[in-house]
């Protein structure tokens, strides 16, 4: 794959993705995408998540597209004004400033007819005065005469910014002593050609605050069957004119069957919004309501049944309540002894990650003795027990 920028008809569709005209500057481009960057991110749109990956792409795509052809542009057209480095000598051209440094010099030194560093300088102060945009000599003679031993120089009383191309042009030998060294120049121009982007400082300084957890509870019935919640919450939120607002939002939980107490599930980037960091998640916890009748324990379920000594002893049949309503008729000749547990396959909780298969219902058998006896009733339950025991 090639330079984006430099396909064919490729910068037409970069200009439209960030929505500016292809007249627009570099700090057009730059406003543009800070403001589709914080709309398109894909942490703010959860919801369609890959789309705004994608629109996140693009737009970072056209943003280093275009930033880098804008500076080329400006450093080319930078590097072609003839009035930024002077190449033709002073015998065939001379301007007025040149003109009056040029009396100057042959009045300290008539044998020579190449400015001196001294000569230089000045003229670039001069240029400065008429000029709004300073030129790299200008850059580079303010820089040279601040680390001299000649004095700082004075700035001006329109603060400059000057326009540094994104590669440096070397000094060459003929330049004489005006101009900066090789390092130094370096050094300068790569201080002032670093364009931050804007996405990798906000990763960098954005952080994520630990999440909220919020209890969520569920009848047993709900954890059974499965259901849907939904559930309204309240949240601050930045504004696109960076304001504090507050958002109500529904959030639709899909229950299912067989969860356990202890579930947890996130919902990302629904916390509140505060400057300088990204929103956080709400985590919901599953927790189950305490059932009447029923108790779960992992994937089974337990159900005491109560019956009275003379069923315990001579058999009985009973109508078992089964979790969601219905009933089951069980008949039993053995005799129930306190402690006594009958298992019924099947009819427990769903197993999530067993599609279709269910626990057990345990049923826990008490046994009820009366609470006195007459001396009759004594005598003759201890003749039947004698034999018995």
């Amino acid at each position: 794959m090639g330079d984006p920028a430099r396909s064919p008809g490729g910068t037409q569709n970069f200009h439209s993705v960030l929505g500016i005209p292809k007249s627009a500057s570099l700090l057009d481009i730059s406003k543009a995408y800070k403001s589709l960057v914080m709309r398109w991110h894909p942490d703010k749109n959860s919801s369609n998540k890959d789309e705004a990956e994608a629109k996140f792409r693009a737009i970072n795509e056209a943003y280093r597209a275009l930033s880098t052809k804008k500076r080329e542009e400006e450093t080319n057209k930078f590097s072609d004004d003839p009035t930024t480095t002077p190449e033709t000598p002073p015998s065939q051209t001379k301007p007025v400033d040149e003109s009056f440094f040029s009396r100057f010099s042959r009045s300290s030194s008539r044998r020579s007819h190449t400015p001196t560093p001294a000569l230089k300088k000045s003229l670039s102060r001069n240029a400065s005065r008429r000029s709004t945009t300073p030129t790299p000599a200008d850059f580079l003679s303010r820089t040279t005469s601040t680390s001299s031993s000649s004095g700082a120089a004075t700035p001006t009383s329109t603060p400059m910014t000057p326009r540094t191309p994104t590669t440096p042009r070397t000094p060459t030998a003929g330049g004489g002593g005006g101009g900066a060294p090789p390092a130094l120049l370096s050094k300068v121009t790569s201080r002032r050609s670093s364009t931050p982007i804007i996405y990798s400082q906000s990763r960098a300084a954005r952080r994520k605050p630990p999440p909220i957890e919020k209890r969520l509870e569920c009848t047993l019935e709900e954890l059974c069957h499965g259901c849907g919640k939904k559930i309204k919450i309240t949240r601050d939120a930045i504004s696109d004119s960076g304001m504090i607002v507050q958002e109500e939002e529904i959030l639709k939980i899909k229950i299912k069957p067989g969860w356990k107490k202890g579930t947890k599930i996130t919902f990302e980037g629904k916390g509140d919004e505060r400057p300088g960091t990204l929103p956080a998640d709400i985590i919901f916890i599953i927790d189950e309501k305490r059932h009447p009748i029923f108790k779960r324990e992992g994937d089974d379920l337990e159900l005491g049944v109560e019956v009275p000594l003379v069923q315990a002893l001579t058999g009985c049949t009973i109508s078992v309540p089964l979790l969601g309503g219905e009933k089951m008729t069980l008949s039993f000749e053995d005799i129930i002894f306190p402690g006594y547990e009958k298992i019924i396959p099947g009819q427990g909780m769903p197993i999530s990650k067993e599609g279709g298969r269910r626990g057990d219902l345990r049923l826990k058998f008490l046994v009820g003795f009366p609470s006195e006896l007459s001396d009759e009733q004594l005598s003759d339950v201890v003749s039947i027990l004698n034999d018995c025991c």
